[in-house]
C-alpha cells in the first residue's frame, strides 16, 4: 500500500493529499491543546468523536444549502473533504458571555448578549491569533468585501441552525468558532465552510445545568472530557445509550480484549 503524502498538521487535524485531484484526507487526533498550545495534552477518543460530530453537522448544513468541504467520512478518524484555500481569519459567533468575550470587557460569564456578536481574528499561532476588525480585513486583503458578506450570512445562517439543533438536545449553544476557505472552479471561486464543528471549537453548555460539555473541561482542568464529548454525541443520536462502551481507540480497545 502506498504511503499517503501529508499536506500538513496541525494542532488537532492532519491533511493527507486526496485519492482524486481537488480533494484531501483530513485525519482527526486525539490531541488536545488550548491557549494557542501553550497548554497540550491528550483526550482519547477525541478525533473519532469530532470526526462523527463534525460530520454529523455538516451534512445537516449542506442539507439546508451551507456550501461545505464536507464529502463523506471514510472511517473513524478520516473524511474526504474537497481541497480550498483557506482564508486567514478564523469567525467567532456569540450568543452568550464567556471566555476571551468575558475577560476583556468584564462581562460576567453565561450573560446572555443582545444580539448575536459576530469577531474576527487573523489566524497566526506566532501571534497569538489577535482580535481585528473589518478594517483590517480589507485593509491588508484578507477577503474581499464580497467574501466577507458571504462569510458573515453564512455566519449567520449556521448559527440559527445550530443553536435550534443543540437546543433541542438540550444545549445551549454559547460560542463557537468557523474557518471558511476559496473553492476555486475555473476562474472563479466561492467561498464555503472549511476545517470542523465539534466540541473543540465550540461552547456548548447543558441548558439545565450549565454543565460544560465542550472542551472548556480541558483547558479550565475540569476533568471529564472524554464524557462530556460523549454526551454531546449520545444527544446528537450518534452513539447508543450506553455509549461509553463504544469502541473510540482502538488501541485502548485491543489491550483491553487482550
Amino acid at each position: 500500500m502506498a504511503r499517503r503524502r501529508q499536506i500538513y498538521e496541525g494542532k488537532a487535524k492532519i491533511l493527507y493529499e486526496g485519492p482524486e485531484p481537488g480533494t484531501l484526507i483530513q485525519y482527526f487526533k486525539d490531541d488536545a491543546t488550548a491557549f494557542n498550545a501553550q497548554k497540550r495534552g491528550t483526550i482519547n477518543g477525541k478525533g473519532v468523536l469530532n470526526n462523527r460530530i463534525s460530520e454529523h453537522v455538516f451534512t445537516l448544513l449542506g442539507n439546508i444549502g451551507v456550501p461545505t468541504h464536507f464529502i463523506r467520512r471514510l472511517n473513524m478518524r478520516e473524511q474526504l473533504i474537497r481541497q480550498v484555500e483557506i482564508v486567514p481569519i478564523e469567525v467567532i459567533v456569540r450568543n452568550v458571555a464567556a471566555g476571551t468575550l468575558s475577560k476583556r470587557l468584564g462581562i460576567e460569564e453565561g450573560t446572555q448578549l443582545p444580539r448575536t456578536l459576530i469577531e474576527y481574528c487573523y489566524k497566526d499561532d506566532a501571534l497569538g491569533d489577535p482580535l481585528v476588525a473589518e478594517e483590517h480585513i480589507a485593509c491588508f486583503n484578507w477577503c474581499s468585501q464580497d467574501e466577507l458578506h458571504d462569510i458573515q450570512d453564512m455566519a449567520i445562517r449556521i448559527n440559527d441552525f445550530m443553536s435550534g439543533m443543540f437546543a433541542a438536545v438540550g444545549i445551549r449553544l454559547v460560542d463557537f468558532k468557523l474557518e471558511f476557505g476559496r473553492l476555486y472552479e475555473g476562474d472563479f471561486s466561492r467561498i464555503i465552510l472549511a476545517d470542523e464543528i465539534s466540541p473543540d471549537g465550540c461552547r456548548l453548555w447543558d441548558m439545565a445545568t450549565n454543565e460544560k460539555l465542550d472542551k472548556d473541561r480541558f483547558r479550565r482542568d475540569l476533568g471529564g472530557e472524554v464524557e462530556a464529548y460523549q454526551e454531546v454525541a449520545r444527544r446528537l443520536g450518534l452513539l447508543p445509550e450506553g455509549g461509553d462502551n463504544a469502541v473510540l481507540d482502538l488501541e485502548s480497545h485491543r489491550k483491553k480484549k487482550s
